[in-house]
Formats: C-alpha cells, sequence, structure tokens
C-alpha cells in the first residue's frame, strides 16, 4: 500500500493532533464542526490515475476531488455492489464519466455478512436523470446494483452525511483523540509503554470490524482482570444505597445469564446477544471515543459502539475516557431496559442530519441524562447515568452535598458546560424515565430544525426519511396492521375481560 493510501486510512478513522486537532480542552460545538470540516477536507486528494492492487489493497481507503465551484450539480449517496469485485471499479467509475458524473467521494469494503461481493460506497455529483441512466447501465452491463444512501440537495438537508441504514454505521468509526495514552502526558498509561501496545492491539478489532460480523473476543491479562474486579466489587457494594432500580435489576440479570461477576471480563459478543433480547440493541467495537455525531447516529439504530480495553490499573476509580469497565457495568443494564432503550434511540434519531450547534446540545442532554443523570426514587436520589454507575468515586461524589444538583429541564441541560477531566460540579435530577423522554421529546420538537421528519423501521433496520405526504401515508400503511391488533385486543379487554367494568369501580 502506497504511503498517500495509508495516510488516507487513518485521516478517515482518527482525528489527532497531527490531523489538526489541537487539544482535548475543546466543547463539543468545536468537535462537531471538526468533523464536518474533516469529513470534507481530510480525504486524500489523488491527481494521478488509480491503480487496484492486487491484493485489493483499496479496501476501505478513501479517496475525494475538487468539483468545479461553477457545477451546481446535486449531491448523492450511494453504495454499490461489485458484482466482479473490486477489479470492476473502474468500469463503474468509466460509467459516472460517461453519464456526465464527478466522483466527489470514494470507499470500498470487504463483503458483508450474506454478502459474496465487495461495495463502493461512493458520493456523486450528478444530475437526477444522470443517475437514473447510471443505475440503468450498472444493471444492464452487469457492475452491480445501487442503493441510494441518501440524496443532498441545497433544498434539501443540507451537505451533512447520515446513516440511513445499520450497514452504514462501517462509516461512523471516526475516533477523537483527545485523551489518548499516546498523545496526553495527563494520561494514567502515558509512560506505560506495554499499556500503550496492548490497547493498540485490542483497538485494532474495531478498525476492521464490519457490520454483521462477530465480535472477535479479547484475551484480558490477569491485571486487566484484576482491574474490572475491583470496580465490579466496589459497585455491587455501593448499588443498594446509590444506583437506580433498573440499574440494580439489569445487574442481577446479566448475572444470571451471561455470567458477570469480579472474576472475568465478559465479552461483547455474549452481552450484545443478550441486549437483543431484551431490548433490540447491540453492540459495535470501538477503537475510542468517537465523535458526538457518529457515536449519536449509532444510537438511532440501536447499536451501542463500546470499546474493548481496560482503563489503566494505577487509577481504577476513575477512567477519563471510555473503557470496557465503564461499557459493561455502567452502561449495559440500563440498555437491557426496553423504556430506557428507547429513550436513548430517541437521542440519535433526533441527531440525524441536525447542525453541529444541535449536535453540541444533543450530545451535551446527552451527558448529563445517559452518562451523568441522578432520578428520584421516592424521597432518595439514585444514578442512572453510566459515568456515574461505573466510576466508584464519582457516583459517591455525586450524591454527596459538594456538586450543585438542578432540576432537568432540556433546555437548560442542553447549554450547561461541562468538562470530562474530573468529577462534574453540575448534575441535573429527573423525575422519572418517562419525565426524561417526555421533555426531550418535547424539546426536539421545540428547538431541533431539519427540513425532514424520520421514520426507524426495525425490520429492515433503517431509517425512512419522511420529506412527503405521500411518505408519511406510506409509513401509516405500514403501521396499520399493528394498530388494529392492538385495537382488538383493547376490544378484548373491555368486553370479555371486564376490564372496562374494573376502571368504573375504581
Amino acid at each position: 500500500m502506497n504511503s498517500a493510501l495509508s495516510r488516507a486510512r487513518f485521516a478517515i478513522k482518527s482525528y489527532s493532533v497531527d490531523q489538526g486537532y489541537p487539544s482535548r480542552r475543546r466543547s463539543l460545538v468545536d468537535d462537531a464542526k471538526f468533523e464536518t470540516q474533516k469529513k470534507r477536507e481530510l480525504s486524500m486528494v489523488l491527481n494521478e490515475s488509480i491503480e487496484v492492487p492486487a491484493g485489493l489493497e483499496l479496501i476501505n481507503e478513501v479517496f475525494s476531488g475538487d468539483l468545479p465551484k461553477t457545477d451546481a450539480r446535486p449531491s448523492t449517496h450511494v453504495v454499490v455492489t461489485l458484482k466482479k469485485g473490486v477489479e470492476g471499479l473502474g468500469q463503474v467509475l468509466n460509467l459516472v464519466e460517461t453519464h456526465r458524473g464527478h466522483v466527489a467521494h470514494l470507499e470500498t469494503r470487504q463483503p458483508q455478512a450474506g454478502c459474496v461481493h465487495y461495495e463502493a460506497f461512493l458520493t456523486l455529483e450528478m444530475q437526477r436523470l444522470d443517475l437514473l441512466e447510471f443505475t440503468k447501465s450498472l444493471t444492464l452491463e452487469g457492475l452491480g446494483d445501487l442503493r441510494i444512501v441518501k440524496e443532498i440537495s441545497a433544498a434539501g438537508a443540507g451537505d451533512i452525511w447520515f446513516p440511513s441504514h445499520i450497514t452504514d454505521l462501517d462509516f461512523c468509526t471516526h475516533v477523537l483523540t483527545k485523551f489518548e495514552p499516546d498523545l496526553d502526558s495527563d494520561h494514567p498509561g502515558f509512560n506505560d509503554i506495554a499499556y500503550r501496545a496492548r490497547r493498540k492491539k485490542i483497538a485494532e478489532v474495531a478498525f476492521d470490524y464490519k457490520e454483521g460480523q462477530l465480535i472477535p473476543d479479547a484475551d484480558y491479562t490477569p491485571d486487566e482482570v484484576k482491574t474490572w474486579g475491583i470496580v465490579y466489587t466496589e459497585v455491587k457494594r455501593l448499588a443498594p444505597t446509590h444506583s437506580c432500580a433498573e440499574f440494580n435489576r439489569g445487574l442481577e440479570i446479566l448475572e444470571q445469564e451471561v455470567g458477570y461477576g469480579p472474576h472475568a471480563i465478559p465479552q461483547l459478543q455474549a452481552v450484545s446477544d443478550f441486549l437483543k433480547r431484551k431490548s433490540g440493541f447491540r453492540l459495535r467495537p470501538a477503537s475510542g471515543l468517537l465523535t458526538a455525531r457518529d457515536f449519536l447516529a449509532s444510537l438511532a439504530f440501536r447499536v451501542f459502539q463500546c470499546t474493548q480495553y481496560v482503563r489503566h490499573p494505577s487509577n481504577p476509580d476513575h477512567s477519563p475516557e471510555p473503557d470496557c469497565i465503564h461499557e459493561l457495568i455502567g452502561h449495559i443494564p440500563m440498555f437491557a431496559n426496553p423504556q430506557f432503550a428507547e429513550f436513548s434511540q430517541d437521542i440519535g434519531l433526533a441527531s440525524l442530519g441536525v447542525s453541529d450547534e444541535d449536535i453540541e446540545k444533543l450530545a451535551t442532554l446527552y451527558w448529563f441524562t445517559v452518562e451523568f443523570g441522578l432520578c428520584k426514587e421516592g424521597s432518595n436520589i439514585r444514578a442512572y447515568g453510566a459515568g456515574l454507575l461505573s466510576s466508584i468515586g464519582e457516583i459517591q461524589h455525586a450524591l454527596s452535598s459538594k456538586p450543585s444538583v438542578l432540576p432537568f429541564d432540556p433546555e437548560t441541560t442542553a447549554v450547561q458546560k461541562y468538562q470530562d477531566q474530573d468529577y462534574q460540579p453540575t448534575y441535573f435530577l429527573a423525575e422519572s424515565f418517562l419525565d426524561v423522554q417526555a421533555k426531550f421529546r418535547d424539546y426536539v420538537q421545540k428547538n431541533i430544525r431539519r427540513p425532514f421528519s424520520i421514520l426507524y423501521d426495525p425490520y429492515i433496520n433503517s431509517v425512512i426519511i419522511l420529506t412527503s405526504p405521500q411518505e408519511v401515508c406510506k409509513a401509516i400503511d405500514k403501521l396499520q396492521s399493528q394498530i388494529s391488533a392492538l385495537y382488538l385486543a383493547m376490544q378484548d379487554f373491555i368486553f370479555t375481560k371486564g376490564f372496562m367494568k374494573t376502571i368504573q369501580i375504581d
């Protein structure tokens, strides 16, 4: 693989200091703007012809060219199934040129589960009729099939791409290396060469993962299991008086069905299978701290991007970044709760295609709820945020008299400043999960603006973009059978089981 291609692969996967990311002390809106900029500019510009190496080394590489500013052709994201393999990619590109198109972005990826063909993800600058003719030519010449991921135009959703199918999450794996042992001298593992090498090895699993594959197991060392055990034992000790009831129930079920305990770190595939049964969520391996836009987009498909490495053993009480202890102990028991899973997906769906400023607000709401949320249980205050539930030190801090605890209000919470290097000075207290979800949905309806609406279809793992009354009617037709079944069930309760009589007596 030539050096230009190597740089392209690293650029698209990781936003670090040498990629122009100045420091970890930036706001979420800076992160979002930086990501948008890099997705436009960091792809390699190749002026020479592209020769496909014999070893198919173009897989997951990125190429882009600059479209002349005078060209007003709309941009469309497509996925092409390469029926002739990567060798046929040149013919596909020739067809684009033949139909007066321009390739603004190109990625290729290996066959997905259940498929024998390679795929190419392209951003095409083409007029609509030219795109239609190009699609017909692909089929007639036997080069491949085309699927439109999302069309972008000046009058449409702007220039912000987002995934429309769960397989598109293969393009949502960008990492912000703003607090990594290789880069930040404040990191507990900065001077530990062995730890840094271990982290890098485990991260490679996530870099190579594609949707539909089984998640490879991590061969954890005795020291890593020991760190896990220290945190797990303390979490169990504090849980009855510090954690919400939903977390405690989830952890108990995980112990029974997955084998959670202090003596072994659960493997991601087993945990993912468990979540699918409980709430429809699944796990995907992540190599580090993802950009806010990519991470939230994954939640829209009930996918939680989960790290596999373990925090440095010198500081088991608190991790300044997500690690598998944070994910598996803090998040997973909560994601097993269907209501909490639905709220998490709501945040993800709200993030698709919105502005950088809205991403900042949604990510901040996520931070003070899913990560660091507090809720009422009778007269008590309990933690439901994963950042608290997995941090022995911070959960005690949050429930002490030291921090400020404010009532949860999305308008206020969305603009609250926070930091990620130490314990939070401010937390937000919710009345209940239902209260959080209702207030969040109201906030999104009033404050998040985009020129389309979205409906998630769980049967095909896709988001449906609703831009016309006809599309809304189609969505209603799909739901009609479910509505009819619910209506019949209610009729059965009323007339057969005395439901109405019970209501009248009460």
